[in-house]
């Protein structure tokens, strides 16, 4: 019978709980739209369509707009697909996390002042590609070593380097580093979440002291993706599932301690479904 540890920051953080419950909040409501998934969860956004509220991926798509409700997405979104919204005359609810409006405010305002701007994430990820559409002057999207080291700026001009907020904090001081070295005068912002920087530890010390290290969250969700790959440096016999359904409980079976994590954007029941399965199946002492 297995040890089960169940990581405590595991799910929803603040930002992804406020945008989904401003969400729930207008379910009911006729004619609401979010712009985008509101967060990277399938489920969630099954249970968002299932009550009526539509995913729209531009402002044309959205019908009798002087009636309408569009909630922006939890990643945020770019200035000009603000305007674009807000020329519809439907109403606006911004549901950006804080924490990223709060770097959309300093690239803004930095790169009005005319410096160069340094994205360290992942230059497809819809956070990174807001946070990208709030520059006006040079921007560089960095997020490998080749990247870094390859990078040519202005020696004349300031360089202002922001995170994507579920960055690997780890990978973003390497990058830094590499930055740092190249004698541009740098300022560095570092706008990783806390949350997400709690995560990640936690993550790494559970897996360092399991035998199998169960990783909850949807596909296409970046920090759980970054959760996987922190975990699976410390326990090679780590699992990325999004349900319970995607776990073989059988390749458990041999292990004396189970951790279990779950990105910023899951759900708590699927969490709760996960624990209890594994609990009842392999429990003889759990934290």
């Amino acid at each position: 019978m297995a040890k089960i540890i169940l990581a405590k920051s595991a799910g929803f953080c603040f930002g992804v709980k406020r945008a989904v419950d401003l969400v729930y909040s207008r379910f009911g409501e006729k004619n609401v739209y979010t712009y985008g998934p509101i967060i990277h969860n399938e489920c969630v956004v099954k249970d968002i369509e299932d009550h009526g509220v539509k995913v729209i991926k531009d402002s044309c798509e959205v019908e009798d707009a002087a009636s309408a409700t569009i909630i922006t997405r939890s990643h945020g979104i770019s200035k000009k697909t603000q305007e674009e919204l807000e020329k519809t005359g439907a109403k606006i609810v911004d549901a950006t996390c804080p924490f990223v409006l709060k770097i959309h405010k300093i690239v803004e305002e930095e790169s009005k002042k005319g410096s160069q701007i340094i994205i360290i994430g992942n230059e497809n990820h819809p956070e990174v590609m807001g946070i990208k559409g709030w520059a006006t002057s040079d921007v560089y999207i960095v997020d490998t070593k080749e990247k870094a080291e390859e990078i040519k700026l202005d020696t004349n001009r300031n360089v202002v380097i922001v995170s994507q907020t579920t960055f690997n904090y780890k990978k973003f001081q390497d990058l830094v580093e590499i930055l740092s070295k190249k004698g541009y005068n740098i300022s560095i912002r570092n706008t990783i979440c806390n949350a997400t920087e709690e995560r990640q530890t936690e993550a790494r010390q559970i897996a360092s002291q399991v035998d199998s290290m169960i990783v909850i969250g949807d596909s296409s969700s970046s920090n759980t993706r970054k959760l996987y790959e922190i975990c699976l440096k410390e326990c090679p016999n780590t699992f990325y599932i999004q349900t319970i359904n995607d776990l073989e409980l059988s390749k458990l079976s041999s292990s004396d301690y189970i951790g279990i994590t779950a990105g910023a954007s899951t759900p708590q029941n699927i969490i709760e479904e996960v624990y209890t399965n594994v609990r009842t199946e392999f429990c003889r002492d759990v934290r």
